[in-house]
């Protein structure tokens, strides 16, 4: 069986040559005589696997030393309780609302303060993204809360909000490492690295400093106190060590491939492709308006439900796996994240020009 284009939006594709190189070091890391998945997180071996890890991160996003690069579990949507448990002082935090998972965390946050969503797209479906450039900012806001990159619905803030002085957490799963960030402008950003660089399990949590503090709400676990990680250089207990080892892998390819820049580059040419043929189909169109679409996420209709269910049976058939829609978007959605190649978009483009032929 060859492998297929996979445009899952999480579990998703991971570059080729890392799982060669994972494969290949499966049974023996580096002369050790065992996998990374049976040796001792206290090891030498694992410590240099994390430490090179991190390293290898910060330069990527050129991360300042005033910010903690915490590699944790609970996946992304744990964060949407340990933020407010760590963060929220004053018991109050505003949400801009763009999605399904900036839903659900506005909605845990909720549990810990007063919670204020001070924008949202909900209205037409999450097409957009609001306007944020002067928004109700609440004076005793502790953080100003986003979802970057809009998974399910394939919408991106090209420009963070004005957050007025607050502090900006941003959840960046889906598009974290996809193109240059400027670090400084955020308080936190986070993300599960199942999409864009690495397997399920581990979550990247880049936090500045100041925001790590004791001074945490009565009752927060000790597991969900940014400072026990932080003091313990994520090594309080027993870490996702063999996804640790992978996302330092593609860190290490990123590096090879050109950096964040490069990235971003190779990302736009990719996405070209597929919006530059929905634009000008007569059978599929894209759902998102053009200025806030992602790079990462593309859904797509036709506007027929048995005709989406035929193209997407047909799509698998000819390799081209995991394009159903979310079930609240419907219709198709192409993931197309860093180790994506460009072949593999020309691929569905071709495929979806030969079905609107066949169907129109």
């Amino acid at each position: 069986m060859s492998r297929v284009y996979n445009f899952s939006a999480g579990p998703a594709v991971l570059p080729e040559e890392v799982l060669k190189e994972a494969a290949d070091e499966m049974l023996d890391y580096r002369g050790t005589g065992m996998s990374v998945m049976e040796m001792s997180h206290r090891s030498k071996a694992f410590e240099e696997i994390i430490t090179t890890a991190e390293q290898d991160l910060r330069d990527l996003m050129g991360i300042p030393d005033n910010y903690k690069v915490l590699f944790l579990q609970g996946g992304a949507s744990q964060q949407f309780a340990m933020i407010p448990m760590n963060l929220m002082k004053n018991r109050v935090a505003d949400y801009i609302i763009t999605g399904q998972w900036a839903k659900k965390a506005a909605k845990e946050a909720e549990k810990y303060g007063k919670v204020n969503r001070i924008a949202s797209s909900e209205d037409k479906t999450f097409s957009y993204i609001p306007d944020c450039s002067d928004l109700p900012v609440s004076e005793d806001a502790d953080y100003v809360y986003i979802c970057e990159n809009n998974t399910i619905y394939g919408t991106k803030f090209k420009k963070l909000p004005n957050t007025k002085g607050k502090t900006l957490v941003a959840d960046v799963s889906s598009c974290f490492l996809s193109e240059p960030v400027d670090v400084t402008k955020y308080g936190v950003i986070y993300g599960g690295v199942q999409k864009n660089i690495g397997p399920a399990g581990v979550v990247i949590v880049i936090i500045r400093e100041d925001l790590i503090t004791e001074d945490v709400l009565p009752g927060t676990p000790t597991m969900l106190t940014y400072k026990t990680h932080a003091d313990a250089k994520s090594l309080y207990n027993t870490p996702p060590a063999y996804g640790i080892y992978i996302c330092g892998k593609v860190f290490k390819w990123i590096k090879a491939m050109g950096g964040l820049d490069a990235m971003k580059e190779r990302n736009e040419k990719k996405a070209k492709v597929l919006y530059d043929f929905l634009d000008q189909s007569k059978l599929f169109k894209g759902t998102v308006v053009k200025e806030d679409r992602s790079l990462m996420n593309v859904p797509f209709v036709t506007g027929n439900a048995d005709l989406d269910a035929k193209f997407v049976k047909e799509a698998k058939e000819a390799g081209l796996e995991n394009l159903k829609g979310h079930r609240t978007v419907g219709g198709m959605r192409a993931s197309i994240y860093n180790a994506m190649p460009y072949e593999g978009v020309v691929a569905l483009v071709d495929f979806m020009k030969k079905f609107e032929e066949e169907n129109l």
